[in-house]
């Protein structure tokens, strides 16, 4: 099921994408097998997928990195892999490689002048993404001198310089840990206050529940499910706790059936008891996600 988009809003395009390699003894792998999405602007999407279902092939087809076998794909009505797709994109590989003889001040200075900023809004841009990263303390000292989870963030400060519309994010929390994992959701939740957009693949669940407003389960190059998170996360219902106060005033905890909700509550309601609280109990979206894995 997919939640329908009006077009008007979708900034990123991707319509039957396909790619095929050529392996050892001429084998063809199809990387992607017919994708179509679009992504709406200003909101969180996520790409959920094991390893190899084709994530990085889609992102890398979209800023140009690798050369689709067939369909088309486009960003803000840009068609790829031109510059002007990518001019109002950030973008951050799986595993980012700098420049490690630079510093990260230096090196979002070499990626504002690409962008042609002037420096004022380089020095200024800078501070406040490297503050936000905290990134400040160690922005004079060489890349190759940081841990994972700082060249992480310097890879995620590179996609924000320029200040684009569009964030595409492949495997944002890799070497992160638990601190700086919720720095970057944190993040992402912040550009979307901001109208932007963020795009970003992972094959970690709760990832995508915690900040994302629409899911893609991409699994052998199929794309095989999307819609809401809230849509994944109501259908799981699989019942529902209920606290009671009974007419004698002790309170209890009752399991509940999905379909027998409404014979309950009616009939604790004519015996006078006090409804206080009804928890749905739902499957969680790491569940949901096998289940279109097995199935698939």
């Amino acid at each position: 099921m997919e939640t329908k988009i009006d077009s008007n809003d979708a900034v990123i395009i991707i319509e039957n994408l396909t790619k095929t390699y050529v392996g050892k003894k001429r084998t063809r792998v199809n990387a992607l097998k017919g994708i179509s999405l679009q992504i709406n602007r200003g909101e969180i999407f996520g790409f959920l997928g094991p390893n190899g279902a084709g994530k990085s092939t889609t992102i890398k087809s979209l800023v140009g990195l690798v050369k689709p076998t067939s369909g088309k794909a486009s960003i803000l009505g840009e068609s790829i892999p031109s510059v002007n797709s990518r001019r109002n994109l950030g973008y951050l590989p799986e595993n980012p490689a700098f420049y490690d003889f630079l510093g990260a001040e230096e090196y979002l200075k070499f990626v504002g002048k690409a962008f042609k900023m002037s420096a004022t809004e380089i020095a200024k841009s800078s501070e406040n993404i490297l503050k936000l990263l905290e990134l400040w303390d160690a922005r004079k000292r060489p890349i190759r001198g940081y841990s994972k989870g700082m060249v992480q963030r310097v890879g995620i400060a590179q996609t924000m310089i320029h200040d684009p519309e569009i964030y595409i994010f492949d495997e944002p929390m890799s070497g992160l840990d638990p601190i700086g994992r919720a720095l970057v959701k944190d993040i992402m939740l912040d550009l979307k206050k901001k109208g932007k957009t963020v795009f970003f693949s992972t094959h970690i669940t709760d990832d995508v529940e915690k900040v994302c407003d629409r899911v893609g389960i991409l699994f052998n190059g199929e794309l095989k499910f999307i819609d809401t998170v809230e849509a994944v996360m109501t259908q799981g219902i699989t019942g529902y706790l209920v606290k009671l106060k009974l007419s004698d005033g002790n309170i209890v905890d009752e399991s509940v059936k999905k379909d027998e909700l409404n014979t309950f509550l009616y009939n604790h309601e004519k015996d006078g008891s006090e409804i206080i609280l009804i928890e749905p109990q739902r499957k969680n979206l790491e569940e949901f996600f096998l289940s279109i894995v097995k199935a698939g």
